[in-house]
């Protein structure tokens, strides 16, 4: 065990001291990923405008909610690992007494604490600026928002480790992911609450896991009405059945794996 956490130790110190390098960049990708903040602002609009099931302060605790959810499950790993495969980068990790994974796991983990101070800082301007948003989650909320923004984080990593994969049979498994973004970028609630949407549509999304990488977490945080143990249920079977298939596909695309352009 001491062993293992002195690798953990190691990890994280030497990638958290490489994302410190590019501290000004982490402050650019903070700002890009501000999209929910300008949803808050037209979503707010049209509350005062329409009927909708959400008022313009609901709207505005769930986008902020949105942002900082966003914060800790954003993930790259695809772009990375197919730079890997393609320039032949990936041979010596593979020659490591170590899954390679864990290189890309501790990356994201310290660029989480290299990105934290940044992200805080623009929700605390965001209060001052608009301090009728703020308000406290319930304990009980808050600790399942917690639990659900870790999963949801694991779940968005295993998938799109499970495209990048793909890089070993194809040059651009980015592609893959760039098909995949659109689904998630409008039925996950980054665009708007599902609320708002069809029953029907609501009916068969909440199957998928794309409620759950965002909308999920963040109705627990802000006190949204929401079915917790059906939601903790769906995360856990698709990160059970996304570790399956990506270690299916890890062990064929190894025998693929040629290093090309080492």
């Amino acid at each position: 065990m001491s062993a293992v956490l002195r690798k953990i130790s190691t990890f994280l110190t030497v990638y958290y001291a490489y994302m410190l390098e590019y501290r000004a960049e982490l402050l650019l990708w903070v700002l890009a990923n501000s999209l929910p903040l300008i949803m808050m602002g037209v979503w707010s609009q049209a509350a005062t405008e329409g009927q909708f099931s959400l008022t313009a302060l609901d709207f505005a605790r769930y986008f902020i909610s949105v942002f900082i959810v966003r914060q800790f499950t954003i993930v790259w790993v695809i772009w990375d690992f197919e730079r890997e495969v393609v320039e032949g980068k990936l041979s010596p990790r593979l020659l490591q007494p170590i899954d390679p994974v864990w290189h890309h796991v501790a990356g994201h983990v310290a660029e989480r604490l290299a990105r934290f101070p940044f992200s805080a800082g623009l929700v605390i301007l965001f209060f001052a600026l608009y301090p009728q948003a703020f308000w406290w989650p319930n304990p009980l909320g808050l600790i399942w928002g917690c639990l659900a923004t870790v999963l949801a984080f694991i779940l968005r990593f295993i998938i799109q480790y499970t495209f990048a994969i793909f890089a070993f049979w194809v040059e651009r498994a980015t592609a893959i992911e760039q098909l995949w973004f659109l689904f998630y970028l409008f039925l996950s609630g980054m665009i708007a609450p599902l609320d708002l949407f069809p029953e029907s549509v609501q009916a068969v999304v909440v199957w998928t896991p794309f409620p759950y990488l965002i909308y999920f977490p963040v109705s627990l945080l802000i006190g949204l009405p929401t079915p917790v143990a059906r939601g903790f249920m769906v995360m856990l079977v698709w990160c059970i059945l996304g570790l399956v298939i990506n270690r299916w596909l890890w062990r064929r695309g190894i025998k693929h794996y040629s290093g090309m352009g080492a």
